[in-house]
């Protein structure tokens, strides 16, 4: 990782018209060492405790990290792979399929907006970062939303059936509605528990639906 900063640095905002802007000074190079230290223990000793949202911790972790700059240069970079490691350990595997740097380097403008509104009153009593907060959890959210139209996606092409489920799946399209014993007939090499467990499969992840009990009991298409 190199060592820590040997000179004042500063944030410095690139905007996309190619002008530049000081947004704050960050923490003297010879108090960065100690500081580092609390941040680390605080961060490591609340994700064990649970006493905090991880997600909290997190977005806290990142902000201090930012306000110090511990490094002489690469900290905003740093900080995204920081984020995503504390992520994964706290068990948010979905930032693996998306990247989280993309989305804050589209939203810089608001990511700068966000940190000047904590820093401006760094180490007051008005210090206030619910903007970062806010800011930081929006593009976690976005991950999420756009996870769940993909898999949308994927679960109307009946991407994680097999072969015998898809079948099951048309056929049902085609004759609703089906009792078992019309399956049995449709797919005579294939067992009545088979076919059980793949409706009520089908059913778990809402592909069909059924009505009635027993040996009345109908499947259809989930609409």
């Amino acid at each position: 990782m190199g060592k820590y900063k040997n000179l004042p640095n500063k944030v410095v905002a690139n905007y996309p018209d190619g002008t530049q802007k000081v947004i704050f000074n960050m923490t003297e190079p010879h108090l960065v060492e100690n500081e580092m230290s609390e941040l680390i223990e605080w961060t490591i000793a609340h994700l064990k405790s649970g006493e905090i949202h991880p997600l909290v911790v997190t977005g806290l972790f990142i902000y201090e990290f930012l306000s110090i700059h511990p490094f002489q240069d690469g900290n905003g970079r740093l900080s995204r792979l920081l984020t995503n490691l504390l992520l994964l350990q706290s068990g948010y595997k979905f930032v693996s399929y998306l990247s989280f740097e993309s989305l804050i380097e589209k939203k810089k403008k608001s990511y700068y907006e966000a940190l000047m509104e904590g820093e401006k009153n760094r180490n007051t009593g008005n210090e206030l970062i619910n903007a970062w907060m806010l800011f930081f959890l929006d593009p976690l959210k976005e991950m999420i939303q756009r996870l769940e139209r993909k898999y949308d996606v994927f679960r109307v092409k009946g991407g994680y059936l097999n072969e015998r489920q898809k079948k099951i799946r048309e056929f049902i399209g085609e004759a609703q509605p089906v009792r078992l014993s019309d399956l049995v007939k449709f797919m005579p090499g294939i067992s009545v528990n088979t076919l059980k467990k793949d409706l009520q499969y089908l059913k778990k992840e809402q592909f069909i639906d059924s009505a009635g009990k027993n040996k009345g009991t109908v499947y259809i298409i989930k609409g």
